[in-house]
């Protein structure tokens, strides 16, 4: 676990690209009655790249449509299912297990949907038993690493890993890292290299479990975790060189309302553009077939044009 430091130097936020730092670095003691967004440290959201503007979040209301049409695609799934004989509707399972990894402040609940849709395209998936992602990101790999572990240890084989938003970027990590375990690795709008390109609020959410580790909750993200040491360690391996047995796909959407989407092209993956909402990510079809793709690279699953998901 992180400590938690009695002082913690508030680093300035950019505001776009191309215009100066708009806050002030001061110093915030454990007495300071409120932790700002502009905790986060200045490393986390280098030069090129920008928080998405306040009114960006609209285009999260997608997710309304993009559910719908999980609905509709898995009610006319059954109605396939129920005309094809029985014998022949269980898919031919692949060997190597694929772990599904949530997002920022969202547990294994949130890929349910996708899980349930990549199994029955002969997958076998595994949870990362995370129940809500709030806590140190270097515990929360190590978390992952253990479970990667027993799931290799099980199957005898090396694992995918399937990583949305925050958990893309801890799955980054844990791949460089642990290349005898991991073959492949799908991100779905993880902005690594830029961690604090992210909406404003999300960092409201990021200094609320600050200001609970703070006040003694056990298991939250700490000020060390967001503008410290753990900040920079995980920052760190998240851009750690992979090997070149570990396959990379990044899927990124230029309609994501939460992070910026130049963050999420990682230059070691295989970029992937998909017309989704941030949070619509987890369950829209069209990305679900790009990350049955990625999953499968000797395999064509979806149809490509210009480097987007028809």
């Amino acid at each position: 676990m992180c400590p938690v430091n009695t002082t913690v130097v508030v680093s300035s936020v950019r505001s776009g690209p191309d215009r100066p730092n708009t806050g002030i670095s001061v110093v915030v003691g454990l007495g300071s009655p409120l932790v700002t967004p502009t905790t986060l440290a200045d490393f986390l959201l280098p030069d090129g790249f920008a928080r998405p503007r306040v009114h960006a979040v609209i285009n999260e209301g997608r997710v309304i449509g993009e559910a719908g049409r999980y609905a509709w695609e898995a009610m006319s799934q059954r109605g396939e299912r129920r005309h094809t004989p029985y014998a022949t509707r269980a898919p031919v399972r692949d060997e190597e297990p694929v772990l599904l990894v949530p997002g920022f402040m969202a547990g294994d609940g949130t890929l349910a949907l996708m899980r349930r849709a990549l199994q029955q395209q002969g997958l076998r998936t595994y949870r990362s038993h995370i129940r809500a992602n709030v806590g140190c990101t270097l515990d929360v790999s190590a978390q992952m690493e253990m479970r990667l572990e027993s799931i290799a240890q099980r199957r005898g084989s090396k694992v995918r890993i399937v990583g949305h938003s925050l958990g893309g970027m801890l799955a980054r990590g844990v791949a460089a890292r642990r290349p005898d375990l991991v073959s492949g690795l799908v991100t779905m709008g993880s902005p690594m290299l830029a961690p604090g390109a992210h909406h404003i609020s999300l960092s409201a959410s990021v200094a609320t479990l600050v200001r609970l580790s703070r006040a003694g909750l056990p298991g939250m993200m700490s000020e060390d975790c967001v503008a410290g040491a753990c900040a920079r360690q995980s920052f760190d391996q998240g851009l750690a060189p992979l090997a070149d047995s570990v396959d990379f796909t990044a899927i990124y959407s230029r309609r994501d309302g939460i992070v910026d989407w130049r963050a999420c092209i990682d230059p070691r993956a295989i970029p992937l553009e998909v017309r989704a909402s941030h949070v619509g990510m987890a369950l829209d079809p069209r990305v679900i077939a790009a990350v049955t793709g990625a999953l499968r690279p000797s395999v064509s699953a979806v149809e490509v044009d210009r480097g987007e998901i028809a």
